[in-house]
């Protein structure tokens, strides 16, 4: 049985998961400027990457596509989830290297943003830093292993859709 048959429509699905990235986002927040735990860069390129996937979702929500819209937005979709499982591996493995392989401390994300061209913060914090190393556990798991989970089903589940027709009544 598929699950996704409990949605009365593509679009509902859409915003489901629109409103899935968003309480992602949130709870980011809540964990920056509550618990205090500050992201490191590869953090907030995979913030990057879920903000990008939930504007995907709303605007297949708000466009309420069919078949066709609906696998432009899966594959744009994919393309989003793709890029944030790049970043949550690559965060995963930096997080499992010795200490003594890691990168040196580097700049803060806010002054490489306002001192150095895009493509070189972007390639600096794929290159990962000691703040990517530090380990936080959420539920037993690493952020950045939840964030892979989280990013592959995001992946497949807009394939889902593209057949959608919503529940019978």
């Amino acid at each position: 049985m598929n699950p996704l048959n409990y949605f009365p429509s593509r679009r509902s699905a859409y915003f489901v998961g629109f409103f899935v990235c968003a309480g992602m986002i949130g709870y980011a927040l809540y964990l920056q400027y509550v618990l205090l735990m500050e992201p490191c860069p590869m953090c907030w390129f995979q913030r990057v990457a879920v903000v990008a996937l939930g504007l995907v979702l709303l605007a297949g929500g708000l466009a309420n596509p069919g078949v066709r819209g609906a696998r432009i937005v899966a594959w744009i979709a994919l393309l989003m989830s793709g890029a944030g499982v790049a970043l949550a591996v690559r965060h995963l493995w930096i997080q499992s290297l010795p200490v003594d392989q890691l990168p040196s401390c580097g700049m803060g994300i806010g002054y490489m943003l306002e001192s150095l061209p895009f493509l070189d913060v972007f390639a600096r914090a794929l290159n990962g830093s000691v703040e990517c190393h530090k380990v936080d556990l959420v539920m037993g798991l690493p952020i950045p292993a939840w964030m892979l989970i989280f990013f592959l089903i995001a992946a497949v589940v807009p394939f889902f859709l593209i057949h959608h027709r919503g529940r019978r009544a």
